[in-house]
Parts: C-alpha cells; structure tokens; sequence
C-alpha cells in the first residue's frame, strides 16, 4: 500500500511562475534542502523541515533566468544559467548576483544535470554534452550539433535524451566511453497519440523509459544501456502498464515520475471535467493504490525527492510526503488485517511484508535467521548461474504474460549470440506448448515480438501457424506471411480460406498492416457491381443463347464496366491480408490440388479483387500500383491463371461470375491483340537493327527515314 501525508506549503511568498509553471526544484547538497527556481528571475532555497526560507537570489531586471539552478554535490556550490548562455556560479554567503562567477558560453545550455559522486554535467540545445569543468576550462569551446535544428528535446534524465521530429527518438550518451547511440521509440497502432509526460529509471542492464500518453495510459520503453551496436540506429517498441490513469485532455497538463521500482505518482485529473488529483499508482499490480484532490489546480508538473512529492498548488510550492510500501498482492488489493492483542507492541504502519511477521518485533532468533540468511547467499552465490535463455525459458512455463511480456523484451535486448535463431525457436515452441495445454493463454504480444525478429521460419515452429488459424488471429497469420520462406502450400491455402470467410465486421475490430495497400481500396465491399444484383436462372438467359450475342456483348463500348469496376470489392484491411497471400512463395503443382477445396463464391471474390488490381496496374505507364510492396503485375496474373485453372468448371456454372469472365476474356484478347503488334513491331526493328550494323561496318554516316506503319 501506498499513503499521502497531510500536505504543507513552504512559503507564503507566490513565486514567479509563468505560463508553464516553474522551471525546476533540484536538491541541495544538505538533506532536506532545496532549490526553487521560478521561470522570471528568482532562486530560492528552502530548508523544508522547518519550512522555511534560506535564502533568495535574483538576476538584474532585464535578464531572466532559463535553467532551473543546480547544485554542485562535490563544492556545495549553486549554478544556473541566465539569458541561455551566462552561467553563474555562487555559494550561500553570497548576496548578489551579478558580483559572483560569471562564465559566458558559445551555445544555448538546455538543462545542468547534478547527481552526487559526478561532477555536473552541461545538456545543450544542439543535444551536446560537456562536464562542468572542461566547460569552464574553455567557455568559448566549439559545442557540436548532435540533433538537427526540426528536432526538438522532450526530456533529459541522466545520461538519456528524448527528442522528437516526427517520431520520438532516444540518445543514451555512457559519459565513460562517451558512446552516443540513437533509439527510435516506435509508439505501435497508436500513432495518432501524443506523449505528454516522459520518466526513466535505470538498474545495471537497462533504462527503464516511461511514458504517459494523450489517451492516458502509461507505456514502458526498456532500452539497453550497451548497446549492441552502437552505430547503427536501433528501435524499441513500447508496452503498455496502465490504462486511462488520467484524463486525456487535462486542462493544464499532467506529469508522471518513478517513485520505486513497483510505484509511479500521476498528476492529472482522472477524469475529463473532475479537478486535478495526485496519486500512487502501484505498477506491478496494475492498481490505484491512494489519490489525492488538489482543488486549486497545478502547474502539471511534478518532482520528488526523499520521500516528498513537489508541485505547485495555486500560486504557491506545496510538499506531499508520502509512503510505499513494499508490493504485495493482498496490500495492493486493500485485504491486509491488522490484528492486535492487547498489551502487545504497536506495529508500525508501514511494514515490508516480505519479512516474516511470526516473530514480532522482538525475535529473540534474529541472530541465528541472521546466520542462516548469510549462509543461504552463500550458498546462491556458489551456483552457477543460470544463462538468460534458460531463464526465460523457466519464466515461460509458470509465470504470467505480463511477466513473460516484460522478460522477453529484456532477453531480445541482450547481444545475440551465434545461436540466437535456434533459442528463438525454443522460446516460441515453450509459448506454443503452454498455449495448448492451457487454452486461456495467449501470449500474443510475445509472438508478435518473436516474429519481429526476423529469424524465424515455419520450419523452426510449424506450430504457430496451426495456432494462429485455431485462434482466427489473422495479425499473426500477415506477419507469418511476411516473414516465412517456407510455408507449405496447404497452410497457405488454410489462410486464404480464412482470409476471405472471416467477416467484415471482424476484420474492423482487428489490427492489420496496411503497408500494401493504398487509397485504391478505400471502397467497402458493399459497393458491389450492379451487373451482380439481377439474378439469372442455372445463369442462362434466352437472349444469349448463342455465342453471337456474346461477341455482340463482348464487342460493346464498355461504358457501365468501367463503372462497376472502379470500386474494390473488399475493405481496405482484407486487401492487406490478401495481398500477404499474392506475395508468398508457391510451387504451382502443390497449390493447385488444395485451391480447388475454397468454395467458389470464395473464389470468385478473389478473382474479382485481382481483376481490380490489374485494372489498377493499367492507369499508369509503369503497371505498378501505389503503397509499399503491394503485388506486382506478374503475381497477379500468376494467381489469376492459378484461380482458373484450378476451379474454371465450377466458376463457369456461378451466375455470379459470368461478367467477371467476360471481362477477363475481353482482357485476354486485348492482350492476345497488343503481343501481336509487338510482333510486328519487333520484326521492324530487327530489320532496323540489320541496317544500323550494315552502316557501322561501311563506317559511314547516313540519314535514313523507316516507314514502320
């Protein structure tokens, strides 16, 4: 459980702050001391356990301050910077300003980030970093560009950036090695989604970036911080921790910050026309653990240090302290029992309930659980360790998906080793197995990331595909089809059937890459052909009895043909996943016994759909169709002639494919037309060619006019 203390304001002075609040509270270099810096002029320092004033600093009328004031933890001196180049440094004795150290530098500081043990280190606009004291070395030092001038910096936390043109991205900057490496944060079907709130946490393998979107929800980002290669621009997906913790348009902002490695406090109103709130979220348990009303509002911005939330309540500072307790799932339930018999010690409030409760305050063993606590790490810490494949492996068989979902982004961020196709393979086959020996598992985001990797193949998990079509997953089945070279014919033919039987109403509600498919399938398949509607008896009709009446029909100016079809017969999202099929491999000899087993109206709803492609291809001189990697000409002629020749007895008895037919027997013959005038053009130019070798070998120069037509 999580609890907000009574609240206090630190001064009853109002503090200069502008439209977006203040610019920053940092620690001193004493306990509970701090410094606020408001976004005018003005430095202040507060001793928050007698909340009270320390001192009060002000740059000259005219100037203003643009970075929030730091303290140097190895001098217990203050920097700031005004006017985004003037870096002033001064301890406590001093009074003024403007008579303290003064250091004008070449380019714009973005934010001086001080942490205890390090020398503080100077973030400037233009993405580069320098430790203080090489700065003050050579104030007038050439700062290089590491972003462009379109990006723009969301965040700095420790060693992390976060900027975005675009998309966001991440530079995670070891000041050691000074390796800089660039991450691109992909946000997943949630494009339109704007981040408002950035927080990060790191432990010795990976920085845990947080982030609290515009639709409310909390995200996890895990990025390595030693890259695996570091030169190269690398991407990581977010995962989704909490739903709608706030309001997505809070009036005034919302802020998000780590408390612990199981906590975060959110600022923001949870609902759309409710007041502003702060409250402890536990993560690991996904549950709202306390919240508090702030009536008169907020800047939207929050900080933390110790054990006390900072924000700006109205005009004025206030401090929240609070307290988390270590997680666990009956506190964070609220079904804890607090039972005392009289004349026992009073617990405290806050206790860590993964120590044992049995022996009450006052054990009398603790120095024999003490020694076996110590001979317990030593017996951990002769075994070996367990490599990371295997651990996941172990975590697959018993833990949640959550957890798992968490573990795998962990593992498949780690270097990858010579064998690393292979334990992907044993990674996806111990998801495959609990998936079938417990139905309501379902690890899709995990397979989804497997698959994502690029090594797999249907022959080191055949058992996925079978899978995906029991679960009508049809997302899984594209990216299977995407990224599989080996799929057997009869399991592709499984996915077609799939593909065009599942309704339009599913594929709504579905998630399907749309990269193949452009604007020319915005149509609904409800837009069907009008020739379609009138029903014919056994397809035969008295008037076209004879094959002259269907040259006669053949021979018309195809006025309505065009009408009918310029709209795609099916929606936009079973065009992508159609498209999966056109572009997987086949041998013609296996697919062609498993085509004829689709029903024919299936059939024909896939001859339509390529018939339409191919009248796409032809609005344009290069017969390609718009999008990235949609089907190419020759793959669907291909899988036209396939159609045919597989089912073309029983397509022929459908009333409902006739005008398909036709039209496809007025596309064979106009092209039987257009090869034979290349013919004839061919012949042409062979005979052009002979002329030209003739005037080379007589090695003179001629003008000669050809009358082809």
């Amino acid at each position: 459980m999580a609890a907000l203390e009574e609240e206090f304001t630190l001064s009853s002075v109002v503090l200069g702050a502008g439209p977006d609040g203040l610019l920053g509270v940092e620690h001193s270099d004493k306990t509970d001391q701090f410094l606020v810096t408001d976004s005018g002029r003005t430095v202040i320092l507060y001793k928050l356990s007698d909340q009270k004033t320390l001192g009060s600093w002000s740059v000259k009328q005219g100037q203003i301050i643009t970075c929030p004031a730091v303290c140097n933890f190895q001098t217990g001196e203050y920097i700031v910077v005004h006017d985004n180049k003037v870096l002033r440094i001064w301890n406590s004795e001093d009074v003024n300003l403007d008579k303290v150290f003064k250091a004008t530098l070449s380019a714009e500081v973005y934010r001086i980030h001080s942490i205890q043990g390090t020398e503080p280190l100077v973030l400037f606009k233009e993405g580069a970093v320098r430790g203080l004291e090489a700065l003050l070395a050579e104030p007038q030092q050439k700062i290089e560009t590491v972003i462009s001038n379109e990006e723009v910096i969301k965040m700095y936390c420790m060693f992390l950036i976060i900027f975005f043109h675009g998309n966001y991205f991440a530079y995670v900057q070891t000041f050691h090695s000074r390796v800089l490496s660039k991450y691109t944060l992909l946000l997943g079907q949630e494009e339109k989604v704007v981040i408002q709130s950035f927080t990060a946490s790191v432990d010795r393998k990976f920085i845990s970036l947080m982030s609290l979107s515009s639709d409310g929800c909390i995200h996890e980002t895990l990025i390595p911080i030693r890259p695996t290669d570091p030169e190269k621009n690398q991407r990581v997906v977010r995962s989704l921790l909490l739903k709608a913790v706030v309001s997505g348009n809070a009036r005034n902002g919302v802020a998000l910050t780590v408390l612990d490695q199981d906590h975060v406090a959110v600022l923001g109103s949870p609902l759309p026309a409710s007041k502003e709130c702060i409250s402890i979220w536990n993560i690991k348990f996904q549950t709202l653990q306390i919240s508090k009303e702030l009536p008169q509002g907020t800047s939207g911005q929050l900080w933390y240090y110790g054990e006390n939330l900072f924000m700006l309540h109205g005009k004025f500072l206030t401090v929240i302290p609070y307290k988390c307790e270590v997680s666990s799932l009956a506190g964070a339930l609220g079904k804890l029992k607090h039972s005392q018999d009289p004349g026992t010690h009073v617990t405290p409030h806050f206790v860590n309930w993964e120590t044992s409760q049995g022996c009450g305050l006052g054990c009398q063993n603790s120095e024999q659980s003490r020694r076996i606590l110590r001979r317990r790490k030593v017996e951990v810490n002769l075994q070996p360790e367990v490599p990371p494949s295997k651990q996941l492996l172990l975590t697959i068989k018993k833990d949640s998906e959550k957890h798992i979902e968490v573990e795998l982004r962990k593992f498949l961020a780690m270097k990858q080793t010579p064998d690393f196709h292979a334990i992907i393979g044993d990674i996806v086959t111990g998801l495959l197995e609990r998936c079938k020996a417990e139905p309501s598992f379902c690890p899709r985001n995990c397979l989804i990331q497997l698959i994502q990797t690029h090594v797999l193949s249907y022959s080191l998990c055949p058992g996925l595909m079978e899978v995906a079509l029991q679960k009508t997953d049809v997302q899984l089945l594209q990216l299977c089809l995407q990224q599989f070279p080996d799929i057997p014919e009869s399991v592709t033919c499984a996915c077609l059937k799939l593909f065009l039987s599942i309704g339009d109403d599913c594929l709504q509600e579905t998630d399907v890459n749309m990269e193949s498919v452009s604007d020319y399938s915005g149509t609904a398949q409800d837009e069907k052909m009008e020739e379609q509607t009138k029903i014919l008896q056994n397809g035969f009709n008295p008037k076209e009895d004879n094959c002259s009446n269907c040259d006669q029909e053949l021979n018309e100016k195809p006025q309505d043909t065009t009408k009918e079809t310029i709209s795609c017969p099916v929606i936009p999202k079973r065009a992508a996943l159609l498209n999966a099929i056109l572009h997987s491999a086949y041998s013609e000899t296996f697919l062609l016994p498993h085509l004829k087993d689709i029903p024919a109206q299936h059939i024909t709803l896939f001859l339509q759909y390529l018939y339409f492609l191919y009248l796409k291809c032809s609005e344009n001189a290069t017969m390609t169709l718009p999008g990235i990697h949609p089907p190419t000409l020759n793959q669907i002629m291909d899988w036209i002639c396939l159609l045919l020749d597989a089912n073309f007895t029983v397509v022929v008895m459908i009333p409902e494919a006739k005008r398909l037919l036709i039209n496809l027997y007025k596309f064979v013959k106009s092209q039987i037309s257009v090869y034979s005038e290349l013919n004839k053009i061919e012949v042409s130019f062979r005979e052009l060619q002979k002329l030209n070798q003739e005037k080379n070998n007589r090695g003179l120069y001629s003008i000669e006019v050809l009358e082809l037509f």
